[in-house]
This record gives C-alpha cells, sequence and structure tokens, in this order.
C-alpha cells in the first residue's frame, strides 16, 4: 500500500462529509450515555470499521510469528476481557482464524495496526504463527485508527477513550475537529479532557481499575476539587478508597467530597476563630476577637472614658515601640 493512501487523511476527509457515511449504515447503535453530534460515533465508527475492512482485504496474508508482534502503542483498551479472549481463542481452535489481523513492519518485528484480541487469542492458544495483512502506516495513521476503531466499544471504559484522545489531540489541528473526528460534542470531548486534571492517586488506580469512574463523574469530581481547594482534595482523598471497594457509588463521590470538605471547612473556622465579650457592669462594652489573621478589639464609643482611651493608647506605644497612627 503507498504512502499517499493515508488513513488519518481519510478519516478526517470522512469527517467532514460523514452524514452520509451514516446513511449508508442507518442501523448502526449510538451509546446513549455518551454526547454526540449528529451523525456523532455511530458514523465515525462505521467510517472506521469500513477502513479496517479495507485493510485487512488489502493484500494477500502471509504467516507472521505471533512472538515477532507487539500491540499497537496507542492502543486505548487496558483491560481485555479474559471471558470473551478465551471464547475467541476456542473459536480459533475449532474453525481457524477467518479474518487476518493487519499489521506494520517495525524495529525488531511488527506492530498491530488491527486485530489485538485475535493476536492475544492465538498467544492463549500457544500457536507459534498468525495469519496478517502487513501494510505500511505512519505513527499518525496508527493513533487516529486506534481511537476512533474502539471509541464506540460497550466495553471500553471511558478513562481508556480519555487517555486514547489525549494521546492523539496533538494530531489535530484543534480540539473542534477531534470532537468531530471522533464523533463527539465539544461537550463531550471536556468531559474525556476532565480525567486529566483528577488528583494522581485516583489516576493510578484508573491505570489499573479504569471503570471505577466514568467521564460524567470525573468531570463532577474535578469541578468539585477546584470549588473546595485543599478541603476537597483531603476530602477526596479519605473518601476515594470507599468508591474503589464499592462502598461509595462512583455517582455520588463528588457530592460526598463537597459534603466532607463543607463540613470541615466549617468546622475550621469555628475552631479558628473566636470571640470574646467583655461589660462595664453589667452593660456590654465590647469584644475581642481572633482569627488566624488578627486580633480585633472593639469598644463602645460610649463605654470609652477618654483618661481609657489614652491609658490603651499608651499599653500599643509600649508594646510596639511607637504611637499609634
Amino acid at each position: 500500500m503507498s504512502g499517499s493512501n493515508n488513513i488519518r487523511q481519510q478519516m478526517l476527509d470522512k469527517t467532514a462529509g460523514i452524514r452520509s457515511t451514516a446513511e449508508r449504515v442507518p442501523d448502526a447503535s449510538r451509546r446513549g450515555a455518551r454526547t454526540e453530534t449528529a451523525p456523532g460515533m455511530a458514523g465515525a465508527l462505521a467510517a472506521a470499521q469500513l477502513r479496517v475492512q479495507e485493510l485487512e482485504s488489502a493484500g494477500a496474508a502471509s504467516n507472521v510469528p505471533v512472538s515477532a508482534i507487539v500491540p499497537n502503542p496507542w492502543q486505548p483498551r487496558r483491560v481485555f476481557n479474559e471471558a470473551k479472549l478465551t471464547e475467541l481463542a476456542e473459536s480459533i481452535r475449532e474453525v481457524g482464524l477467518i479474518q487476518p489481523i493487519v499489521v506494520r513492519r517495525a524495529e525488531s518485528g511488527y506492530q498491530i495496526v488491527a486485530g489485538e484480541r485475535r493476536w492475544r487469542a492465538h498467544k492463549i492458544l500457544g500457536l507459534d504463527d498468525i495469519k496478517a495483512v502487513v501494510i505500511d502506516c505512519n505513527d499518525q495513521d496508527m493513533i487516529v485508527l486506534a481511537l476512533v476503531e474502539n471509541m464506540d466499544r460497550d466495553d471500553l471504559a471511558d478513562y481508556e477513550i480519555a487517555i486514547s484522545i489525549r494521546r492523539s489531540e496533538s494530531e489535530f489541528p484543534t480540539r473542534k475537529r477531534l470532537a468531530e473526528a471522533v464523533g463527539l460534542s465539544r461537550t463531550g470531548l471536556y468531559q474525556y479532557l476532565a480525567f486529566e486534571n483528577l488528583p494522581d492517586f485516583i489516576k493510578r488506580d484508573l491505570d489499573l481499575q479504569p471503570r471505577l469512574l466514568g467521564c460524567n463523574a470525573a468531570e463532577e469530581v474535578v469541578s468539585a476539587l477546584k470549588k473546595h481547594g485543599v478541603d476537597g482534595e483531603s476530602a477526596a482523598r479519605e473518601l476515594w478508597p470507599e468508591v474503589v471497594k464499592g462502598d461509595l457509588p462512583q455517582g455520588k463521590f463528588a457530592s460526598a467530597i463537597i459534603s466532607m470538605a463543607t463540613r470541615r471547612a466549617t468546622g475550621t473556622t469555628a475552631r479558628e476563630r473566636s470571640i470574646e465579650k467583655f461589660f462595664a457592669g453589667n452593660t456590654h462594652a465590647g469584644s475581642i476577637t481572633k482569627d488566624v489573621n488578627s486580633f480585633t478589639v472593639k469598644i463602645k464609643a460610649a463605654a470609652l472614658t477618654e483618661a481609657q482611651e489614652t491609658r490603651i493608647r499608651q499599653v500599643i506605644s509600649e508594646l510596639y515601640g511607637d504611637k499609634p497612627r
């Protein structure tokens, strides 16, 4: 396949007129939980699937050593369903590999362009070789195809999609064009980008269990942390293990952060700010207020004689070595 047959360019071209693509696949499903533009992810996914089919039938397949192949380095999927992989492996054992995978040559072997699940199934079976079509494909093509091909899979976590979007962002002139290419509204795109602003201790767990937070919950958590600052992050750190264990639903995580941070802020203010009233006989004469920033004495004018005022000024002068100005 020649270098001019550029997957990324074709995907961007399809984006510009993607409505016609959607019309060719009117039964393509949409994921209701994700914000889309017409025709949205369904059209973008359809375009990617068409492109993969073109690649898989682009040339004669040859046997390639399974051990010489590595995954697409921009593969968004971090967790593969072992049960489904085993099921696929059994199918391949019984009837063989129906559709070859697509690879490109790499420095020390091959990288997968499409078909990683089939390759993993071959590894489960302990097979030495796999049928593959070898094509020319640059890094930009690999990034975009990996993102769009996986974007609408129900078993792909929002966090996995978010990471792939971040990796792919530099390949588009604007975020608007990126959103169009993957069939997202700009609002939907920014929901995925919210993962980037989560604390590191949350992202470390998401690397291992990407389904712990969806993009809606992630956006709400980021908003809560931005509003409540240090108190918010402290609350999130304390509450996050409950989310990991499943004791706190991810949809209630942000509201729990807000509630705890608000209580702590109110409690801290009460502890750090004190007000003491003083009296002249039975008459309220004034108050002394102390907080983290100041020590304030307020005396009612009617309760203060000239002699007392002079004495107060003398005390201030003695304490700070200067007369009040």
